[in-house]
């Protein structure tokens, strides 16, 4: 949200950035259908002339997919990599919508995809995080801290073992 110059003085404009994700573009539209129908409906509630209703702009070429993991692909690499690195280290985890921009392969449903997240935090704050109940730095954080040499090894033998596997070698 950006809007104004000083915490005294009301603004004539204020601007709100949304990330909206789904994962399908059906439900997308519509979410983005409801947000205008919604910022401007609740404009006429209060009173404003419709020159004031707010404008509401979306950047189609902005917009990245959510992740949707094929279930088989993931099934198959979760076996190859517990294999490969051991049980322990292959963790599952709950669905997130986050988006990268590979998932536009996945749109129409040809080519399945699989997004995995390498573990690169010290396991030690990992374990004291599990105890205190303390959130750990996300990937996006200034505070984000890997162990660069335990994390590259591991990297690059999980994702040589998955292109191998899925390249039938």
């Amino acid at each position: 949200i950006h809007g104004g110059t000083k915490h005294n003085i009301i603004p004539d404009q204020v601007e709100l950035q949304l990330t909206v994700r789904s994962y399908r573009p059906e439900v997308r539209r519509y979410l983005l259908d409801s947000i205008r129908r919604t910022a401007e409906e609740t404009a006429r509630a209060a009173g404003f002339p419709d020159d004031l209703l707010p404008v509401v702009k979306q950047h189609d070429e902005e917009y990245t997919p959510s992740t949707y993991n094929d279930p088989e692909l993931v099934e198959r690499l979760t076996g190859l990599l517990s294999g490969v690195l051991g049980d322990a280290a292959v963790v599952r985890m709950q669905p997130v919508m986050g988006g990268e921009d590979f998932s536009r392969y996945a749109l129409e449903g040809e080519i399945p995809i699989n997004i995995f997240w390498l573990g690169a935090v010290d396991p030690e704050k990992v374990r004291a995080a599990k105890e205190t109940g303390a959130t750990l730095p996300s990937l996006h954080s200034s505070e984000f801290a890997p162990l660069p040499g335990p994390a590259i090894r591991t990297g690059v033998l999980a994702m040589t073992s998955a292109v191998l596997e899925l390249m039938g070698k």
